[in-house]
């Protein structure tokens, strides 16, 4: 709200008019602002005039003049009645407003909120938060932990199956030896058979000529032939035999020894081989069980992670809900504030309207009683009113209020009446 520059007279009805003259004080008035803020100065003139006979108010010119001073004290007792029952309606209608005030306020301080405890609630879950998020990563940590050993234990798998394919193509070369020597320990077997069956043969076939020789000397012919000795058959098939039984063992007793003794070596072979592959299998086994358990411990870490994610989620919806009831509450009371801060402006307007009457009535007042002593002295008493509008990050308002008495051109007293007011 601004006040135009110009000069007000005091008073409803009519205007006195001085027979001796009248004071009039004047300031600029200037509006204008620099960088973002601005300055409005406006003024209002009020002069009031006085002297030997009847006084005087004017408004831009001269009105008419009363030569009856009964008329004028008629008037403004009119006026000062008016004033009276004017300022006891708007004493009334400040004091209902102040009541009302005072009423809002109390209901406002006993409907308040502590919000401390919300304060409370919302740091806990801010803690619990952190805490969980420092649990979220420290899971994400053994999940590393538990994928690294599980490719760990994955590469030592490969390794152990690297290593039992080797050993069965150990065991496969080592068979096809086994057979190579089954085969040769048969044909050496059959060898056998036919020195025994060649054996059996000559056996048969000296048998023969011992007895187709018997037959030729059982005859009836008598042939005498003189020899030197007479060899013994007998004895001489006998040493062969004995010359071919001794290789024939002698040879079976050498084919048993390399036959054992191969087996013996396969023997030792397989034993190792087996060890080495029933050491496998276990490793193995027990590579199968730690990649188990490894499995469980991570559904079971993925599971709480899971469970986390909800708690969060969960806890982050409790916390929008409660956040969005609090800012509800916040807009309620700006809302509840805005309405109280316009409900003080307006009295503070209607506080200031009072001021500006009860000066006016004052001034009627001093007039009314110059009037009734009949003084023969010029007074004059001027208001000068600025109102300075400042916008600055609020906008500021002054309104300056300046009351001077002048006696015959002087200055008798001055009074200076500043007040402050935040518009936004």
């Amino acid at each position: 709200m601004s006040l135009s520059g110009g000069s007000q007279v005091f008073g409803g009805g009519q205007a006195l008019v001085s027979a001796r003259g009248f004071y009039q004080r004047r300031a600029p008035s200037v509006y204008g602002g620099a960088g973002g803020s601005g300055t409005r100065i406006s003024q209002s003139v009020f002069t009031f005039g006085s002297g030997s006979g009847s006084g005087s108010l004017t408004d831009y010119g001269e009105i008419s003049v009363f030569n009856n001073e009964k008329g004028a004290m008629q008037n403004l007792n009119d006026r000062l009645a008016s004033y009276l029952e004017k300022v006891h309606s708007l004493e009334v209608a400040n004091r209902k407003l102040e009541m009302q005030i005072r009423e809002f306020c109390e209901q406002k301080t006993t409907i308040s909120r502590d919000l401390s405890s919300y304060y409370v609630n919302i740091t806990d879950l801010q803690t619990k938060i952190a805490r969980s998020r420092l649990e979220n990563h420290a899971v994400i940590l053994q999940i590393d932990n538990a994928q690294l050993a599980a490719e760990d234990f994955k590469m030592k798998f490969e390794t152990e199956m690297n290593m039992r394919t080797m050993v069965e193509a150990d065991v496969f070369r080592l068979r096809g030896v086994r057979d190579s020597l089954t085969l040769n320990v048969s044909d050496l077997e059959m060898q056998i058979e036919g020195l025994k069956e060649d054996i059996a043969y000559t056996k048969t076939s000296h048998q023969e000529e011992l007895n187709l020789l018997r037959i030729q000397q059982s005859g009836t012919v008598n042939v005498e032939v003189d020899s030197v000795s007479s060899v013994d058959l007998t004895s001489v098939l006998e040493e062969i035999r004995e010359q071919y039984e001794a290789v024939v063992a002698k040879n079976n007793l050498e084919i048993e020894r390399w036959h054992q003794q191969q087996m013996e070596e396969l023997k030792v072979v397989l034993t190792s081989k087996s060890t080495e592959v029933k050491t496998s299998y276990t490793q193995l086994s027990e590579l199968k069980r730690t990649s188990q358990s490894l499995e469980i411990n991570r559904q079971s870490i993925l599971t709480e992670i899971q469970c986390l994610q909800q708690n969060m989620a969960e806890v982050n919806s409790r916390n929008s809900a409660k956040l969005n009831q609090l800012q509800m509450t916040i807009n309620v009371l700006e809302v509840e504030l805005q309405e109280l801060r316009a409900s003080i402006d307006q009295q503070k307007s209607e506080y200031c309207l009072l001021l500006d009457i009860k000066m006016r009535l004052e001034l009627e007042i001093a007039e009314y009683r110059r009037l009734l002593e009949g003084s023969q002295y010029e007074k004059k008493t001027v208001i000068i009113s600025k109102t300075v509008e400042e916008h600055k990050p609020h906008i500021e308002r002054r309104v300056k209020t300046i009351v001077e008495e002048i006696v015959d051109g002087q200055v008798v007293s001055s009074t200076v009446d500043t007040q402050l007011e935040e518009i936004q």
